[in-house]
């Protein structure tokens, strides 16, 4: 009983856990911040093309 005691308190002192957490939560930070860019780099994108394409003659 006491290993297991000994064993919990060095999983509670162990940096490991949270670090991991703090990376986890920078991922999905970046994940979010590209999919927002993507998303409005892809509107502008689609906005210019069709401005090109009225002037061209299309439809």
């Amino acid at each position: 009983m006491k290993n297991l005691a000994l064993k919990v308190q060095r999983f509670l002192k162990s940096e490991d856990g949270p670090t991991a957490v703090e990376y986890a939560v920078m991922l999905a930070l970046i994940v979010i911040v590209c999919l927002t860019a993507i998303g409005a780099i892809g509107s502008n994108a689609n906005t210019t093309f069709n401005k090109v394409a009225t002037q061209l003659g299309g439809t």
